[in-house]
């Protein structure tokens, strides 16, 4: 398809789900940047700038991922990196709505910039940043949720 993707999150942290979503995204754009959005509404675990280490360390095999992070509304940030498009990830029908009002906003904002929605593999409809932060809290397993060093990461954030 070529031409540059934005893929937005929080990515506190970077799930299996949010990876398959990066990996299928680069090979449908030429390039694509994960952007560390910080999302106002959330208290995160991980600062920006550990986030943006943990998508680095994730992504370093995909050669067309590049990773960056803003505080700026996203379309302004995408048509700073002249960007075409943004992908969004949906897990199960309920994210769809939520999907829907922000593309429509970001529609408005930027008719120029199209978003893609990428459903998630069926095998990570259930996976969430909070799920996970939740379990490793516990000391549950999340092995398979996670890359393994961002599930080391977890377990010296919550001292297991």
């Amino acid at each position: 398809m070529g031409k540059l993707a934005i893929c937005p999150g929080s990515f506190d942290p970077i799930t299996n789900g949010h990876l398959d979503i990066i990996t299928r995204g680069a090979k449908v754009f030429e390039n694509v940047i994960v952007a560390v959005f910080n999302n106002q509404s959330k208290s995160p675990l991980f600062t920006v700038e550990e986030r943006i280490h943990l998508l680095e360390e994730s992504t370093k095999d995909i050669e067309n991922v590049t990773v960056d992070s803003s505080d700026h509304l996203l379309m302004d940030y995408a048509q700073e990196k002249n960007a075409h498009a943004v992908i969004r990830g949906l897990r199960a029908v309920s994210d769809f709505e939520f999907e829907m009002q922000i593309t429509s906003m970001n529609r408005k904002l930027n008719e120029n910039i199209e978003t893609f929605f990428m459903m998630t593999n069926n095998q990570y409809s259930f996976l969430s940043s909070s799920m996970v932060k939740e379990i490793a809290k516990y000391n549950g397993n999340i092995s398979g949720l996670v890359p393994d060093h961002v599930e080391a990461a977890l377990k010296k954030k919550f001292n297991h």
